[in-house]
């Protein structure tokens, strides 16, 4: 059964977690109302010992975003970056749904994402001049590092451009390598 993504469903935990009925917690955040997200955020994690999905999920409700549901689907996705993006992205995924019949490219954190035999595998997130990829997997990024000098590789994640001459070879190896460590 998929997970709930309104923030309500977080409601139920906050009152019993916290002490306080949801209508408490409204009116903290009626007093909260002019400060920025990230006070708010502060606020309810230093003063009330909110989580900080607990801390977001009232946040983002009082500022009427009602879900962390953005998409349904990648094409959705796809919509709200730049064409050049969604054509890199879109070629990335490809190059994995040929070599692996039995992906799922599936939105999840409102990003498309590749799932293989109930694994997330690959990802990719686009931002305004790069594109972020991961093959989930800290230790996969590190061994292949040395083959990816002319990319901008941090721990958890590899930035391409937007443009990118996808590397299909890489991208299928660094796949096959975060499967190895699923097995």
């Amino acid at each position: 059964m998929a997970k709930d993504p309104s923030r309500e469903a977080h409601f139920p935990l906050i009152e019993k977690k916290y002490g306080q009925k949801m209508s408490y917690w409204f009116s903290v955040m009626k007093d909260l109302a002019d400060e920025k997200y990230p006070a708010q955020i502060a606020y309810l994690r230093e003063n009330h010992g909110f989580s900080q999905a607990h801390a977001n999920a009232l946040v983002m409700y009082s500022r009427g975003s009602v879900s962390a549901k953005r998409f349904d689907t990648p094409a959705q996705y796809y919509k709200t970056i730049t064409a050049e993006q969604a054509k890199t992205m879109r070629t990335i995924f490809k190059a994995i749904a040929a070599k692996y019949p039995k992906s799922e490219l599936v939105i999840a954190w409102n990003q498309p994402m590749v799932k293989i035999d109930g694994n997330y595998v690959f990802g990719a997130t686009a931002a305004t001049k790069h594109i972020l990829m991961s093959p989930w997997s800290a230790d996969v990024i590190a061994d292949f590092a040395p083959k990816m000098a002319d990319l901008v590789v941090k721990k958890k994640t590899i930035g391409i451009p937007n443009d990118w001459d996808v590397d299909t070879k890489l991208i299928l190896a660094l796949v096959k390598a975060r499967l190895a460590e699923c097995k």
